[in-house]
């Protein structure tokens, strides 16, 4: 039985290394030459025998960790570990799911979103210690994840205004590493205001035997919960989106602020959005479409995806095998 195989419940006897990759996103606001080492050197100690094998390479463009990751689980690494910002993650999921090859996360931009959700720490020097003891105690689970179009997603894909937004805020990537939640701000409000039609209708929702949505101006596909967070302030859209129950779609039919505004005020508050006339909420879906014959703006994970006709989404099971941080002692 390989050393993968095996990480969830090893025998008694085991005291092997763990081979791990770490793929690091250099540009990612939160990363840094003397944080880098610092991790590695937390990774390294972390072994049964006081070691483990760390390999570290640097991701330059788009796509770049993907490649990385889908080669190490060929090789047989046992654990591919994420460190920058949610796309960075993203990418590295979609090179290891399906595979026994474990991935680990490391908060390394702005938001970390999916850190965040397993309760990490934003600081990658912090996080580490944790995901470490996960990786020593062997604390992996088979998580689900998100498809569409053939594309992996850890926590959410927006649709809409919200890519649209997203759009705005790479436009001024080099901004991002020092701005942060104000760029994010200042973006959805000048694309609210001149980037966007709020007239029109964007796109059709279709969820199963639900009625369909065709007159949807933005919609958030979730996978996990909180979709994003304001500071230290989670927006909580739905708690019904968790590893192991199926998508949530939530449906913006306006583009009014009170509207959006009103429909949010639960997200701030705590305990998610709610259903109305302006705001459709499905929940457990293991399926759905968004489609119409005019092209609409997406983003996956907070990266930016461009325009299409028609999304299909899937919610996959069990896709991706997640080491556990230990958040308690």
């Amino acid at each position: 039985m390989s050393l993968t195989a095996s990480l969830a419940s090893p025998p008694a006897c085991t005291v092997r290394e763990v081979r791990i990759l770490l793929v690091v996103n250099a540009f990612a606001s939160s990363v840094t030459a003397r944080n880098t080492v610092v991790v590695h050197r937390a990774l390294s100690q972390s072994g049964p025998a006081g070691s483990n094998t760390v390999e570290v390479v640097e991701t330059n463009r788009r796509g770049h960790a993907t490649r990385f990751a889908q080669d190490a689980a060929r090789r047989g690494v046992d654990v591919v570990i994420g460190y920058g910002g949610d796309g960075t993650l993203n990418e590295v999921a979609t090179g290891v799911a399906g595979t026994d090859t474990a991935l680990g996360v490391l908060p390394g931009g702005s938001t970390n979103v999916f850190a965040r959700t397993l309760g990490m720490p934003n600081d990658p020097v912090a996080a580490v210690q944790l995901l470490a003891a996960g990786i020593a105690a062997r604390d992996i689970e088979p998580i689900g994840l998100g498809k569409v179009n053939g594309r992996y997603f850890c926590f959410h894909t927006g649709v809409g205004y919200d890519a649209a937004v997203v759009k705005e805020v790479e436009r001024r990537a080099s901004m991002k590493r020092w701005l942060g939640h104000p760029l994010f701000i200042y973006a959805a409000a000048r694309t609210w205001a001149v980037n966007y039609d709020r007239k029109q209708p964007h796109f059709t929702v279709a969820c199963g035997a639900a009625a369909p949505v065709d007159d949807g101006f933005f919609t958030i596909v979730l996978n996990t919960n909180p979709y994003t967070y304001l500071g230290n302030r989670p927006l909580d859209l739905s708690p019904a989106a968790t590893f192991d129950r199926g998508l949530v779609a939530i449906t913006f039919r306006t583009m009014k602020v009170g509207a959006i505004l009103g429909g949010l005020g639960g997200a701030l508050r705590g305990g998610g959005v709610k259903a109305s006339k302006t705001l459709d909420l499905q929940t457990d879906l293991r399926s759905l479409t968004i489609s119409h014959e005019t092209p609409f703006p997406y983003q996956l994970d907070g990266d930016y995806l461009g325009e299409t006709k028609r999304l299909e989404f899937t919610h996959v099971p069990d896709a991706v095998r997640l080491v556990r941080p230990q958040l308690t002692p």
